[in-house]
Protein backbone atom coordinates (compact mmCIF):
# COMPACT_ATOMS: atom_id res chain seq x y z
CA UNK A 1 0.00 0.00 0.00
CA UNK A 2 1.43 3.23 -1.22
CA UNK A 3 2.44 5.84 2.03
CA UNK A 4 0.05 8.69 1.60
CA UNK A 5 2.20 12.41 1.06
CA UNK A 6 1.63 13.91 3.91
CA UNK A 7 2.60 17.71 5.48
CA UNK A 8 5.34 15.59 7.97
CA UNK A 9 6.68 13.35 5.01
CA UNK A 10 7.14 16.26 3.03
CA UNK A 11 9.13 18.16 5.79
CA UNK A 12 11.08 15.29 6.60
CA UNK A 13 12.14 14.84 2.59
CA UNK A 14 12.88 18.89 2.76
CA UNK A 15 15.10 18.21 6.26
CA UNK A 16 16.93 15.45 4.49
CA UNK A 17 17.72 17.37 1.38
CA UNK A 18 18.57 20.48 2.99
CA UNK A 19 21.11 18.03 5.40
CA UNK A 20 22.86 16.79 1.63
CA UNK A 21 24.94 19.93 1.17
CA UNK A 22 25.87 20.53 4.55
CA UNK A 23 26.79 16.33 4.52
CA UNK A 24 28.84 16.74 1.43
CA UNK A 25 30.67 19.58 3.27
CA UNK A 26 31.93 17.60 6.35
CA UNK A 27 33.57 15.30 4.16
CA UNK A 28 37.18 15.10 3.54
CA UNK A 29 39.13 16.47 0.06
CA UNK A 30 40.60 14.24 -2.26
CA UNK A 31 43.82 14.67 -1.24
CA UNK A 32 42.87 13.06 2.24
CA UNK A 33 42.21 9.67 0.61
CA UNK A 34 45.75 9.39 -0.95
CA UNK A 35 48.86 7.59 0.63
CA UNK A 36 52.06 9.91 0.28
CA UNK A 37 55.87 8.91 0.60
CA UNK A 38 55.85 10.57 3.64
CA UNK A 39 53.00 9.52 6.03
CA UNK A 40 52.53 8.34 10.09
CA UNK A 41 49.85 8.37 12.49
CA UNK A 42 48.02 10.98 13.72
CA UNK A 43 49.72 11.10 16.99
CA UNK A 44 53.22 11.29 14.85
CA UNK A 45 51.84 14.21 13.14
CA UNK A 46 50.40 16.07 16.74
CA UNK A 47 53.73 14.92 18.24
CA UNK A 48 56.08 16.63 14.90
CA UNK A 49 53.54 19.75 14.37
CA UNK A 50 52.82 22.78 16.73
CA UNK A 51 48.90 22.68 16.99
CA UNK A 52 48.22 25.31 13.84
CA UNK A 53 50.77 23.62 11.95
CA UNK A 54 48.43 20.31 12.90
CA UNK A 55 45.30 22.04 12.56
CA UNK A 56 46.27 23.54 8.88
CA UNK A 57 47.85 20.95 7.64
CA UNK A 58 46.48 17.65 9.16
CA UNK A 59 42.77 19.27 9.65
CA UNK A 60 42.58 21.75 5.92
CA UNK A 61 42.63 25.20 8.55
CA UNK A 62 43.16 28.81 7.47
CA UNK A 63 45.47 30.68 9.62
CA UNK A 64 44.17 34.30 9.67
CA UNK A 65 45.35 36.49 7.18
CA UNK A 66 47.81 39.02 8.19
CA UNK A 67 49.32 36.75 10.49
CA UNK A 68 52.15 34.79 8.95
CA UNK A 69 55.67 36.43 9.12
CA UNK A 70 56.02 34.17 5.41
CA UNK A 71 53.47 36.86 4.14
CA UNK A 72 56.67 39.81 4.62
CA UNK A 73 59.21 37.44 3.72
CA UNK A 74 61.28 39.03 0.88
CA UNK A 75 64.37 37.37 1.09
CA UNK A 76 65.89 35.03 -1.58
CA UNK A 77 65.44 31.84 -0.32
CA UNK A 78 63.19 28.63 -0.80
CA UNK A 79 59.44 28.21 0.77
CA UNK A 80 59.29 24.46 2.50
CA UNK A 81 56.74 22.56 3.82
CA UNK A 82 56.66 22.83 7.31
CA UNK A 83 55.51 19.35 7.89
CA UNK A 84 58.52 17.25 5.78
CA UNK A 85 60.99 19.69 4.34
CA UNK A 86 59.74 19.62 0.42
CA UNK A 87 60.37 22.31 -1.39
CA UNK A 88 57.19 23.94 -2.66
CA UNK A 89 57.82 27.79 -3.52
CA UNK A 90 60.81 29.73 -4.86
CA UNK A 91 60.75 33.17 -3.53
CA UNK A 92 61.56 34.52 -7.40
CA UNK A 93 57.90 33.14 -7.68
CA UNK A 94 56.13 34.92 -4.58
CA UNK A 95 54.29 38.13 -5.06
CA UNK A 96 51.94 40.84 -2.81
CA UNK A 97 48.22 39.37 -3.71
CA UNK A 98 47.37 41.90 -1.03
CA UNK A 99 45.28 39.20 0.63
CA UNK A 100 47.43 38.50 3.78
CA UNK A 101 48.32 34.89 2.66
CA UNK A 102 52.01 34.65 1.22
CA UNK A 103 50.86 33.91 -2.49
CA UNK A 104 53.07 32.16 -5.49
CA UNK A 105 52.19 32.43 -8.63
CA UNK A 106 54.28 28.97 -9.75
CA UNK A 107 55.06 25.82 -7.71
CA UNK A 108 58.56 24.03 -7.81
CA UNK A 109 57.73 21.29 -10.36
CA UNK A 110 56.15 18.21 -8.73
CA UNK A 111 56.22 19.78 -5.57
CA UNK A 112 52.29 20.49 -5.43
CA UNK A 113 49.19 18.66 -6.15
CA UNK A 114 45.57 19.90 -6.64
CA UNK A 115 42.41 18.57 -5.69
CA UNK A 116 39.12 19.56 -5.57
CA UNK A 117 37.70 20.97 -2.36
CA UNK A 118 33.90 21.75 -1.67
CA UNK A 119 34.26 21.92 2.27
CA UNK A 120 32.28 25.64 2.48
CA UNK A 121 29.87 24.53 -0.05
CA UNK A 122 31.79 26.40 -2.60
CA UNK A 123 34.17 24.25 -5.47
CA UNK A 124 37.50 25.57 -4.68
CA UNK A 125 40.96 23.96 -5.65
CA UNK A 126 43.05 23.14 -2.47
CA UNK A 127 46.78 22.92 -3.24
CA UNK A 128 48.58 19.96 -1.09
CA UNK A 129 52.33 19.04 -0.77
CA UNK A 130 52.95 16.10 -2.91
CA UNK A 131 55.18 14.16 0.08
CA UNK A 132 53.12 14.40 3.11
CA UNK A 133 49.50 15.22 1.04
CA UNK A 134 49.85 18.32 3.76
CA UNK A 135 47.47 21.19 2.78
CA UNK A 136 48.84 24.21 2.32
CA UNK A 137 46.04 26.52 0.71
CA UNK A 138 44.29 26.99 -2.23
CA UNK A 139 44.91 28.14 -6.01
CA UNK A 140 43.06 31.10 -7.66
CA UNK A 141 43.02 31.96 -11.68
CA UNK A 142 42.76 35.67 -10.50
CA UNK A 143 47.12 35.65 -10.22
CA UNK A 144 49.65 37.53 -12.26
CA UNK A 145 51.79 36.64 -15.74
CA UNK A 146 52.61 34.41 -16.30
CA UNK A 147 50.78 31.76 -15.11
CA UNK A 148 47.42 34.14 -14.29
CA UNK A 149 47.77 31.67 -11.21
CA UNK A 150 47.46 32.93 -7.10
CA UNK A 151 48.45 30.18 -5.05
CA UNK A 152 47.01 31.12 -1.65
CA UNK A 153 49.19 29.62 0.93
CA UNK A 154 49.25 29.38 4.88
CA UNK A 155 52.24 30.40 6.21
CA UNK A 156 51.78 28.61 8.96
CA UNK A 157 52.09 24.93 6.51
CA UNK A 158 55.48 26.19 5.65
CA UNK A 159 59.23 27.18 6.63
CA UNK A 160 61.55 29.44 4.84
CA UNK A 161 64.91 28.99 3.94
CA UNK A 162 67.04 31.56 2.62
CA UNK A 163 69.92 31.05 -0.18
Amino acid sequence: MPTATTRRNVLAWLSAGAALPVLAACGGTEAEAKVYPVHFADAEWRRRLTAEQYRILRQQGTERSFTSPLNDEHRAGTFLCAADGNPLFSSKTKFDSGTGWPSFWKPVPGAVGVSGDSTLGISRTEVHCMRCGGHLGHVFDDGPPPTGKRYCMNGAAMKFRPD
